[in-house]
């Protein structure tokens, strides 16, 4: 009998199941960890936090200093800025990229995917250091820029090299090169499912090659655009390698205080409160946008 049954749903089930096992493993449980770690005081002890006895059992200092330490605030404000400045110039530049790879034949289609995942055969760390090259001081990248400022402005602003390293500048530069295949590849996706035959009939009925974008083409794209812009502004939000190497240390992103936190300082507790409350700034409004979708979507299939 249990062959029988296992026959007939085990192998679905065990396909089905699979990815929560992994979801609970790999992310539940340690997420736990992490908020149960958040609620510690820190101590001289290892692990460096507590619970009870000398100490509270729940303890919410942490969480009270997200509100009050500008050390915080202000490694949250620059993460949301350099995220979303990045994500959006992601879809400024991904967006037509997408948009011309519906378009062109299917023979180079599949040539030009290629060349957009491409980077990601070359190690991750190697991509920022070669970025590092490019913005130094003495690097040829650094030289034309240097030479274009001199040429744009007048002659009482020449400058000796653009400074391009440890700078939000370089952060959203950054993060643009490595996160723009994670934009492209869903607005592709969206897109290439899009009926090519409203375009057309939106032409025949006299509206000019930019209404149709306006008009048809774009509102048909929203939902490639937000999964697009969540895949870049999520991971660039708590991004620790790019600040890390390239970024300003005075200005530090939320992912580099986390790591300061566990490492150098070995406040655990604190670091456990700062990753949690990025998660939920993340999350919930994933969350809350894939609720609303669904209704939406139930709604339409009602009418």
């Amino acid at each position: 009998m249990i062959a029988r049954w296992f026959h007939r749903r085990g192998w679905s089930d065990l396909v089905i199941g699979l990815p929560y096992v992994w979801l609970l493993i790999f992310f539940l449980i340690p997420f736990l960890i992490v908020v149960a770690m958040s609620f510690g005081t820190r101590t001289s002890t290892a692990p460096p936090f507590g619970f009870g006895g000398e100490n509270p059992a729940i303890n919410l200092a942490g969480y009270a200093r997200l509100f009050s330490d500008t050390l915080y605030i202000r490694a949250f404000v620059t993460s949301l800025t350099n995220a979303a400045g990045a994500m959006v110039l992601c879809l400024l530049i991904g967006y037509p990229m997408a948009l011309g790879l519906t378009r062109v034949d299917r023979g180079w289609r599949n040539i030009l995917l290629m060349l957009v995942i491409l980077p990601f055969w070359t190690s991750f760390l190697l991509r920022v250091y070669a970025w590092m090259g490019l913005m130094g001081s003495n690097s040829w990248f650094n030289k034309l820029l240097t030479g274009a400022w001199n040429w744009l402005v007048p002659q009482a602003w020449d400058v000796a090299n653009v400074p391009l390293m440890h700078s939000n500048f370089a952060v959203v530069l950054v993060m643009v090169y490595t996160y723009l295949p994670f934009m492209i590849l869903p607005l592709y996706a969206n897109l290439e499912r899009l009926d090519p035959t409203l375009d057309e009939a939106a032409m025949d009925l006299g509206s000019r090659p930019f209404a149709v974008f306006r008009d048809v083409t774009l509102p048909q794209s929203i939902p490639g655009i937000i999964a697009g812009g969540m895949l870049v502004f999520i991971p660039a939000a708590g991004e620790l390698v790019i600040p890390t190497l390239v970024g300003d240390s005075s200005s530090p992103m939320i992912g580099r205080v986390i790591s300061d936190e566990f490492s150098s300082a070995r406040d655990w507790p604190m670091a456990s409160a700062v990753a949690v409350a990025l998660l939920i700034l993340m999350v919930g409004p994933m969350m809350i946008y894939s609720r609303f979708e669904a209704r939406a979507q139930a709604r339409e299939r009602s009418e």
